[in-house]
């Protein structure tokens, strides 16, 4: 039943063009209290990741060693593990201190799902991003297995950025570009070989799109999607990690190319600190950032953590659907609680 209302209240939303501001936010409210009730093992969670496999979501995220999820309904979650026994010998090698594995980004080009990952320490910016990749995500099945395909890109202490938080997305050739950035100067890109998943030997270009000019200079955590005609970029400004104090909150700016320049709906650069607000923490919800955006049927979904005042600032997983706006700009209901 429970569902059942979810999918409901997702349709109004989505005609939401002739609802008045006040049924509309009554709507908002409805659905972030439908959002409250995910169950199962969802904490704890931090800087998740999500696709869709047949009738199955899989929702990977920080940790030791990259923690595993499903689910059948976006609901009701379990625990399936972790994805690896450990660092790769390369990984270990190059980062000697590292004790687990953050930031995953999930995506299938190439008739195989691509797992890219960070390994780093904190406060370092001597850092890499690796890359695994497998033929399905189902456990069951026989041609089950994570390959190894070693470093995508590294950055050394004297680097002017951070290579942790990658994400993938394709424009509209097929190409994939990875976007990835923490603090230093801000979120980079690269494009990738569609092939390897590596970096394309044709375009060695390290693209900037975000950055912010003010110390800590603290933007990190892109996540792409293509829609409506526009590349937009969401980062999270601020801090996280600090459980109930943590400052964390999603931003996003939009361009017509997938290099940018990106502005926010104001128009300022995302260059020059740009960025318009998507999450808001609340009384209960504190740090609410690192998302991942999941396009599902005709909805999408923000899908990221926040720090859970009810449960010490425990990380916990939070996923809410997008409304895009008649500007196409995105907002979300984050609730009252």
């Amino acid at each position: 039943m429970k569902l059942h209302r979810r999918r409901f209240l997702q349709r109004a939303l989505i005609a939401g063009g002739a609802l008045a501001l006040s049924d509309r936010r009554l709507l908002h409210r409805a659905l972030a209290q439908e959002d409250a009730e995910l169950s199962g093992n969802i904490s704890p969670v931090h800087d998740p990741c999500i696709i869709k496999e047949d009738d199955t979501y899989y929702l990977f995220c920080t940790g030791a060693w990259l923690p595993i999820r499903a689910s059948k309904d976006l609901v009701e979650w379990e625990l399936l593990g972790n994805t690896f026994r450990g660092l790769a010998p390369w990984a270990r090698e190059a980062i000697p201190r590292a004790d687990s594995i953050w930031a995953p980004d999930i995506s299938f080009f190439n008739d195989r799902y691509y797992l890219y990952y960070s390994v780093s320490t904190f406060g370092s910016n001597r850092s890499v991003i690796g890359l695994a990749t497998n033929a399905t995500l189902n456990r069951n099945s026989p041609d089950y297995e994570w390959v190894d395909e070693g470093l995508v890109v590294e950055t050394h202490e004297g680097d002017d950025h951070n290579a942790i938080d990658a994400n993938v997305v394709l424009d509209d050739e097929g190409t994939p570009w990875m976007s990835y950035g923490s603090h230093w100067s801000g979120i980079k890109m690269r494009r990738l070989d569609p092939e390897t998943g590596k970096p394309s030997v044709e375009d060695d270009t390290l693209y900037a799109l975000a950055s912010r000019p003010d110390h800590p200079r603290a933007v990190e955590a892109p996540f792409i999607i293509q829609t409506g005609g526009f590349y937009y970029l969401f980062v999270s400004f601020d801090q996280c990690c600090r459980g109930v104090i943590s400052t964390y909150r999603v931003m996003v700016g939009r361009s017509e190319d997938v290099t940018g320049p990106y502005v926010d709906r104001d128009n300022v650069p995302m260059l020059e600190g740009g960025g318009t607000q998507v999450t808001f923490e609340t009384d209960r919800w504190r740090g609410p950032g690192h998302n991942a955006v999941l396009h599902d049927g005709d909805q999408d979904y923000l899908v990221f953590h926040a720090y859970d005042a009810r449960r010490v600032g425990i990380p916990t997983l939070r996923i809410t659907p997008i409304i895009w706006d008649d500007d196409g700009w995105p907002t979300i209901a984050m609730g009252s609680e």
